[in-house]
């Protein structure tokens, strides 16, 4: 691996606080292999990288709520599930900047996210919580928050660099997310960004078939980006407007698809992408109707949380959201 990563866009992109609300009471030096991190050890490591903002989120603090209906598209894979055979379903949705503060930057590059609920006429909800980085940075909790740990100043009042770029050499599954890092643009808007998964999922189907996939949800406007020069004539807050007229101005929608995996391809391990050829199915386009209002706010988009037939792997990430986003929600509703 070069050593020409441009190690402050870790920082300023929001890769300390914006993949996942995870927790720790953390050291500045890197997490010792033995040491096993609970979910209950890691949301004071984001409020320790981003700062402490009583009431908001403790990672992708600044968003932009929206609704929306999903309208299912039949296939194979999926034709006996809730969530393909209902017809059309409301949804809520948060777009987010990565990062603690709920102030951050728009015009850099870096992390974007969403969280989705589709509703279910059950009463039942479908989560889809993506963000636009195509890996995760880490295999496990473990070499995440480890990862994280170098981010945090040392005595100087700043990150030991060099620390930095020890621990990513020694850590294959960190490399990944860090090429992306030193290669990322900003995002031109919210509508014109993919979001990922990451994680492995599976459906059973009343026949007996099981299905292993990973999601992704793409823009129907096509991704855009902006060129340094370009992002830099930006205003520090514009997503919100950028949305806002595109809605005025066309038909804003999402594509959620589906990879179908095979048995060699990692379940568990979120750092690690499936091969491109993978066939591909759509499970259905989201069409935003509304931006904006607090209706959101509130909103736990825990991606454990799924409509009949579909199930979490075994990633220890994924497994790993559920406990950390229950305490980040906790912290908010008492304004911590």
């Amino acid at each position: 691996m070069k050593h020409n990563l441009n190690t402050s866009s870790f920082i300023t992109s929001g890769i300390a606080a914006s993949l996942i609300v995870l927790g720790a009471a953390a050291s500045s030096n890197a997490i010792a292999a033995d040491k096993q991190v609970e979910a209950a050890d890691l949301v004071e490591i984001f409020q320790k990288l981003g700062g402490n903002h009583p009431g908001f989120r403790k990672a992708h603090a600044k968003g932009l709520c929206a609704t929306g209906t999903f309208v299912p598209s039949p296939n194979e894979y999926f034709k006996d599930a809730a969530l393909t055979s209902s017809g059309s379903l409301p949804v809520s949705m948060r777009f987010s900047i990565g990062g603690a503060n709920p102030n951050s930057s728009e015009n850099t590059p870096g992390v974007r996210g969403l969280g989705m609920q589709i509703k279910l006429p059950s009463g039942g909800v479908h989560t889809f919580t993506g963000n636009n980085t195509p890996v995760f940075a880490g295999k496990d909790p473990e070499t995440f928050f480890g990862f994280l740990s170098t981010l945090l100043p040392d005595e100087s009042g700043k990150p030991d660099m060099a620390k930095m770029m020890a621990f990513i050499q020694a850590n294959p599954s960190v490399q990944a997310s860090a090429m992306w890092n030193q290669k990322a643009k900003t995002p031109a808007s919210f509508a014109n960004t993919a979001y990922f998964g990451l994680h492995t999922f599976y459906f059973d189907s009343s026949s007996g078939q099981k299905t292993k996939f990973r999601w992704d949800i793409q823009p129907d406007l096509g991704v855009k980006t902006l060129e340094k020069d370009e992002a830099a004539k930006m205003p520090t807050a514009f997503l919100d407007d950028a949305f806002a007229k595109q809605l005025k101005d066309e038909t804003v929608s999402f594509t959620i698809m589906a990879s179908i995996g095979e048995a060699e391809d990692s379940e568990i391990d979120p750092s690690q992408q499936w091969p491109s050829e993978r066939p591909q199915v759509a499970l259905g386009k989201v069409t935003i109707s509304t931006i904006g209002s607090d209706a959101c706010k509130n909103t736990n988009y825990d991606p454990n949380r799924m409509s009949p037939g579909f199930t979490p792997s075994a990633d220890p990430i994924l497994r790993m959201r559920s406990p950390a986003y229950a305490i980040s929600f906790g912290k908010r509703l008492s304004n911590q």
